[in-house]
């Protein structure tokens, strides 16, 4: 070993970030190719490796190893990366003008025809000097390596850079058999890389390279006929231990030395755990991805302390004091706990974002997945599954809050269902839900969900459960209103949404895989049905009584306060002639006898009488005709047999 400084550089590290941050993400290579030329220009005058000044041209000496840095490096991948995407921009320009060759005529084809052929000679140059860098990055990496100042890991990321450069630039020459040996070993070497990997980052690092490599890999044995072409790993595993020694001096001692100098708490923090989804591997084979699927991790650890924390809190001795300690103790615990599930919810939301822009490159791109294979439209998917659910279990678990409140005020009430609560609960909690029931039918579109008909099920059942969760407390909105209407059709909704629930856990309550999930983000049995059905049925009959006794169950409000005469109350006294002389006499009120004057003949004098009201009433009422016999029947038959009549 020589105490000289040790170099880390990790060439696949800069090149994945540098790529994808500056527009190789969408295969705009023009905007990478400026980005390096930029690079190169701060990294030489940082570097005081400048050309000189206008036209007076400075020839540079050669980098001494005695003081090179990881700058010096970085100078070399980076003049490397831009010949490389200088290249592969007039490649794509040469293929533009071909194909506007073919669909012109006359001189025009001819001129498109010369410009395309200009501009594939141009990207062979600019790949040459791709390769050229990379060469010289190889040799000052082998010396350093030599000295022991860079580590294997680095030297091999750096060989599989050079190998990879190399293959292509074959492939595009047609060499497939020169390109495909090439291609092999530094598929070999990527692989090794990921299996002696030290964090969860680095093993992406190496598998998303040798995702890049293997579709030129297929190729190049599908160019020359070799049998079980479409079998990448079967063709390394053929290849590559014939030829990584020739062209790797001391392969076999560089692929020994890799991961023994690895190791301690920050490549174990680093390590992510293994996702399953259906009892198989989720595959996470980006860099960036692992990144922030690491936070939802340490996100979901935390959480999982604070709960055992809470379990083993002390409680204050005593009755009086236990009961105090207890809900000082769940009042902190729900405010923690919804804290954390925020900070995963957070986390979530960025991998998503992060998988949806993958999702979107790997359209552009036009790359499609072999058949079976987990791809990124999966994993985006499955990250999608598990920011909805933690969402449900986060707006669930602040339901629960909320009805603890609730329940608090109706044991203080000696069980009474009815108490005085805040008349901002109710909404609360029928907001909470909308929420949840956004989140299910956004679950419910997934297309994991859908391929699997048990967690469809599952699905739907919660989504029915928590529509009448969601009508029975909307009815109770409207109850402290007098809105009795509308309370009973909403608990008759929810007795309908209760009943399609039941029908649908019923047929898979035994293997839920929502219930037997880790975690269980909704649990859901058939006992929380029943509980819920015994609820409404006594509230509603609570409504209904209540309606009665508010205006007799009208649907008018202002009925209530104006008296109605009951049906038929005054229809005898269109079939009767009523005696009223006669009821009043029996009744102790017998009208006085009018006193006979003696006329007198100068001035007879008019006597005004009052009559009695049944009289006034009997001359003005019209006297109701006599039915005749042909006429008889119907409506005037049924009222006269109820009076009587014949």
């Amino acid at each position: 070993m020589s105490g000289k400084p040790k170099v880390h550089f990790q060439a696949l590290q800069i090149a994945n970030e540098q790529r994808n941050a500056y527009g190789l993400r969408y295969n705009d290579y023009e905007r990478y190719r400026k980005h390096c030329y930029n690079r190169t220009h701060r990294l030489r005058s940082t570097l005081k490796m400048t050309y000189g000044r206008g036209r007076d041209f400075k020839k540079l000496p050669p980098i001494n190893l005695e003081t090179v840095k990881d700058g010096h490096l970085q100078l070399l991948l980076f003049e490397a990366e831009r010949a490389w995407a200088h290249s592969q921009e007039m490649h794509q320009e040469s293929l533009k003008l071909a194909a506007t060759a073919k669909t012109s005529k006359g001189a025009a084809a001819e001129a498109a025809e010369k410009s395309s052929s200009a501009n594939r000679k141009h990207a062979t140059r600019r790949m040459r000097r791709s390769i050229h860098w990379a060469t010289q990055l190889l040799s000052h990496c082998q010396a350093l390596y030599a000295q022991g100042r860079l580590s294997a890991e680095d030297l091999a990321q750096v060989t599989a850079y050079t190998l990879i450069l190399n293959g292509r630039f074959l492939r595009q020459r047609f060499d497939f058999e020169d390109a495909l040996v090439q291609l092999s070993v530094a598929r070999n070497l990527l692989d090794s890389l990921a299996d002696a990997a030290p964090t969860s980052r680095a093993q992406a690092l190496a598998v998303s390279f040798a995702d890049e490599v293997g579709p030129e890999i297929r190729h190049c044995a599908h160019e020359l006929r070799r049998d079980k072409a479409y079998d990448v790993d079967a063709v390394v595993a053929d290849i590559a231990p014939k030829h990584r020694n020739t062209l790797v001096p001391g392969c076999d001692a560089l692929l020994a030395q890799l991961g023994k100098d690895t190791g301690g708490a920050a490549e174990e923090r680093g390590k992510l755990k293994e996702l399953l989804w259906e009892d198989e591997p989720v595959p996470i084979r980006n860099p960036e991805l692992v990144d922030v699927l690491l936070k939802v991790q340490e996100a979901e650890e935390k959480l999982v302390q604070s709960r055992k924390a809470e379990e083993k809190g002390p409680t204050a001795p005593g009755a009086k004091g236990e009961k105090k300690a207890k809900g000082v103790q769940g009042a902190r615990s729900k405010r923690g706990g919804v804290a954390s599930y925020d900070a995963i919810l957070l986390a979530l939301s960025e991998a998503e974002d992060v998988s949806r822009k993958l999702v979107e490159a790997h359209k552009i791109s036009g790359a499609t997945a072999t058949a079976g294979t987990r791809d990124i439209q999966f994993v985006h998917a499955y990250i999608v599954y598990q920011l909805l659910s933690r969402r449900v279990q986060r707006d669930l678990l602040l339901t629960s809050t909320l009805l603890h409140q609730l329940h608090t005020a109706q044991r203080s009430h000696l069980g009474r269902r009815k108490v005085q609560v805040d008349a901002r609960l109710y909404p609360a909690i029928v907001k909470l839900l909308d929420s949840v029931l956004q989140s299910l039918e956004q679950m419910r579109t997934l297309t994991i969900v859908d391929e699997s008909p048990e967690l469809a099920s599952a699905v739907e059942a919660r989504l029915a459960f928590t529509k009448a969760r969601r009508c029975y407390y909307h009815a109770w909105c409207y109850a402290p209103l007098k809105k009795y209407a509308e309370t009973l059709a909403l608990a008759q909704h929810a007795s309908l949404n209760l009943r399609e629930a039941r029908s649908t856990l019923a047929v898979t309550i035994e293997t839920d895989p929502i219930n037997d999930g880790e975690p269980p983000f909704y649990a859901l049995t058939l006992a929380d049905l029943d509980r819920l059905e015994e609820e409404l049925a006594l509230d509603s009959t609570s409504f209904k009584t209540d309606w009665y006794a508010y205006n007799g169950g009208a649907l008018d409000a202002e009925s209530s306060k104006t008296h109605k005469k009951p049906l038929f109350f005054d229809i005898a006294l269109n079939y009767i002639n009523l005696d009223m002389d006669r009821l009043q006499e029996r009744a102790g009120k017998a009208p006085a006898k009018p006193e006979v004057v003696a006329p007198v003949s100068q001035q007879p004098t008019e006597k005004k009488s009052v009559p009695s009201r049944a009289k006034v009433e009997q001359v003005e009422r019209a006297a109701t005709p006599e039915p005749s016999a042909e006429a008889r029947g119907g409506l005037s038959s049924l009222l006269g047999g109820w009076w009587g009549r014949k």
